[in-house]
C-alpha cells in the first residue's frame, strides 16, 4: 500500500510532529458543517479539478488526508500515490471519528 491508515491518535501526533504536514480535507464545502481538523485545506475529491489542484503541491511535504469516514480520503491517498507522493496519511473514520475523540 502506497499510504498508510492511522487512528485520531496517530493523525493529532502527526499534525504536532510534522513541521511541514499540510492536513488535507476531500470533502465538499457543505460538509464542512459537520466540523474541520483546524489549519485543513479543503479541496473537494468530488470536483472534476481534484487531479489538476492535486498536481500543483508539493510531493515532498507530509499529508495527512481526511473525509467523512476515510473511504473518499483513502481513494484520494492513492490516486495521490499514483502522481509520485510518499508521504500519505489517511485517517481511518474521517471526521467522525475525530469528532468521536475531541
Amino acid at each position: 500500500m502506497s499510504f498508510q491508515n492511522i487512528d485520531v491518535a496517530e493523525f493529532k501526533h502527526k499534525i504536532a510532529q510534522e513541521s511541514n504536514a499540510v492536513i488535507l480535507d476531500v470533502r465538499s464545502p457543505i460538509e464542512l458543517e459537520d466540523g474541520s481538523v483546524p489549519n485543513h485545506q479543503l479541496i473537494d475529491i468530488m470536483q472534476p479539478d481534484f487531479a489538476s489542484k492535486i498536481a500543483e503541491l508539493d510531493k515532498g511535504k507530509t499529508y495527512l488526508v481526511y473525509c467523512r469516514s476515510g473511504n473518499r480520503s483513502g481513494k484520494a491517498c492513492a490516486l495521490m500515490a499514483e502522481m509520485g507522493f510518499t508521504k500519505l496519511y489517511n485517517l481511518a473514520g474521517g471526521i467522525m471519528a475525530w469528532n468521536e475523540a475531541i
